[in-house]
């Protein structure tokens, strides 16, 4: 089980980074066009929102996930307050991009909120995406659950996000259990009792023999959960048994292809003998911590 969290950490910051080429490029038209198609790690040149990244970097989410990571290995386990506390002193340092949750997340921390009243209003799934690290420390799906609202809740205080983070809480697990993955989705999605979340499942589910560019069109590119969500389950859907088409098509659907890229790959990624394409992980240049951290 840990061989498989560690997979799926590793397959999360693949696909932030690569999705960070082509990060809120809507128009697919102009990504085929400049690289054709996106399988390797590149530098963003198409949209000024990484301007300081290069090949192999991450996006602000794949950052505050690096963030998470080095937390939960530092505490061996979760701490909100500290976690909050230490992502509020790198936010004000951080040079990357800084979304509008990060920015009223950040406000609210620095006139003095408590940390559960915090988080953001926003509905973007980032903030649910960015939980793989937390498949570490326990196989408990309550005990996960539980950190994985609370890692949510710090900076997207949305019961949408917290929903979807709860979704793919219980999706990891039973997936790391063997547990197919439309299967572990459809049955997680009936286990939050959302009936939202439960939707928005089977939205994505029924759209797994369609072209991904089509279905993510029609469910919308957006960063969030509404469009965010069913997007990524169709990708898990349709890819089940191929981390590297999967995450290489819901880049080439653009729009916020790193959020969707993160939840699909920490799926996919728990799977049992998961392969993550050995290029990626070598042009990654957090690999090397990365790689010290999991030992």
């Amino acid at each position: 089980m840990t061989a498989n969290a560690k997979t799926a950490i590793l397959a999360a910051f693949a696909a932030d980074s690569l999705a960070l080429g082509v990060h809120w490029i809507y128009d697919i038209a102009t990504i085929t066009k400049r690289y054709g198609r996106v399988t390797t790690l590149i530098k963003p040149e198409l949209a000024n929102y990484h301007v300081h990244k290069e090949a192999g970097d991450q996006t602000h989410y794949g950052d505050q996930m690096l963030w998470l990571l080095r937390h939960v290995i530092k505490n061996q386990g979760f701490d909100p307050q500290i976690f909050i506390t230490d992502w509020q002193n790198h936010m004000h340092s951080y040079d990357g991009y800084q979304d509008q949750a990060s920015r009223q997340t950040l406000t609210a921390l620095d006139a003095g909120q408590p940390w559960l009243q915090s988080g953001s209003t926003s509905t973007d799934l980032s903030g649910a995406a960015r939980l793989a690290p937390l498949l570490l420390l326990t196989q408990d799906s309550k005990d996960l659950v539980a950190m994985a609202r609370a890692q949510t809740q710090l900076t997207h205080n949305s019961p949408l996000v917290l929903g979807a983070a709860e979704l793919l809480a219980r999706t990891s697990l039973l997936v790391m259990q063997e547990t197919l993955p439309s299967i572990a989705l459809e049955q997680a999605a009936q286990d939050t009792g959302d009936l939202i979340i439960i939707d928005l499942v089977r939205q994505g589910l029924a759209a797994r023999d369609q072209e991904t560019t089509t279905a993510i069109r029609t469910f919308g590119q957006s960063c969030a959960v509404m469009s965010a969500l069913p997007s990524a389950v169709q990708v898990v859907a349709r890819y089940a048994d191929d981390v590297e088409n999967a995450l290489v098509e819901n880049v080439m659907a653009g729009g916020d292809n790193a959020a969707r890229g993160m939840f699909i790959a920490t799926i996919l990624g728990a799977r049992p003998k998961a392969q993550i394409p050995v290029k990626w992980l070598q042009d990654l240049r957090c690999y090397p911590e990365l790689q010290k951290l999991l030992a």
